[in-house]
């Protein structure tokens, strides 16, 4: 009797085991699924930003570009005269802030920079856990 009772016993607290197991995996793959996304939130802005000052320094440099073409008319147009020098200068001056703002918009776009690292790094816990757990688990049963 005291043997079919202890069966009884061990069957419901492992039924309760893996019923609890099931709850909480269900819970943390929300809980995961969740962070993943308010993080993947985060990177496309993160992207929009990086895309609008990219957008930002194609305007610069075509407003350089369109100075140095001027520059080029007035070079030309007056035969080595000082008006065109100092249209040149700006023109030379809108082009350096252009790529250099050019460079700071693909900075931002890093691949590295756009992964999930909070998402990963919570995965990776979550998998170290598991293994805890499975471990526990097997303890338990024995």
């Amino acid at each position: 009797m005291d043997i079919e009772n202890r069966n009884t016993g061990e069957s419901g607290s492992f039924s309760s085991l893996v019923s609890s197991v099931t709850h909480e995996i269900t819970a943390l793959i929300r809980d995961e699924t969740e962070l993943a996304k308010a993080e993947m939130r985060e990177k496309v802005k993160q992207l929009g930003t990086g895309i609008g000052f990219i957008a930002a320094a194609g305007g610069v440099l075509m407003c350089g570009f369109l100075v140095l073409l001027a520059s080029a008319v007035f070079g030309l147009d007056t035969f080595l005269q000082t008006p065109w020098l100092s249209a040149l200068i700006v023109g030379v001056i809108v082009v350096i802030v252009g790529f250099v703002m050019l460079q700071s918009g693909k900075k931002k776009l890093k691949a590295t920079q756009l992964a999930p690292n909070r998402t990963i790094d919570s995965l990776r816990n979550d998998q170290d856990m598991a293994k805890q757990h499975k471990g526990q688990a097997k303890e338990q049963l024995k």
